[in-house]
């Protein structure tokens, strides 16, 4: 009975390619090969020190109104904004904006930011006890 061979691509060539060749003459070149020691680099083990995030800043806001293009507020929070929001007719009247701290610059808010802080000031005005 004739027992199959296992070819595989021997890429230690030196010249441009690589050719394929006996498992069993890969495994006996790298056999003659002196072994090489291999090292498991282990990160040192010191615990680091357990420093306390910093406290979540409050964000601010600024409210514009779109037809005069005064601001209404700036550098309110949260709730102010939100009661500021209970005068205003629809939410196209106004351009809202939170102070980015990272870029240093107000950030106007996206539609859907938007609707988020419409319906929350909704939400407070169907509320007594927000008020």
């Amino acid at each position: 009975m004739v027992m199959a061979k296992t070819w595989v691509l021997d890429t230690e060539t030196k010249g441009t390619g690589a050719r394929v060749v006996p498992l069993e003459s890969v495994l006996a070149k790298r056999a003659r090969r002196p072994g090489l020691n291999v090292v498991e680099l282990q990160r040192p083990t010191t615990p680091k020190a357990a420093t306390e995030p910093d406290p979540p800043q409050r964000r601010s806001f600024k409210v514009r109104d779109v037809m005069t293009r005064e601001t209404l507020a700036q550098g309110v929070d949260l709730p102010t904004t939100l009661d500021l929001l209970g005068d205003v007719r629809a939410i196209v009247d106004v351009q809202l904006y939170v102070w980015d701290v990272e870029r240093g610059r107000w950030r106007m808010l996206d539609l859907d930011e938007q609707r988020a802080l419409w319906d929350a000031r909704r939400l407070r005005r169907s509320d007594p006890a927000a008020a």
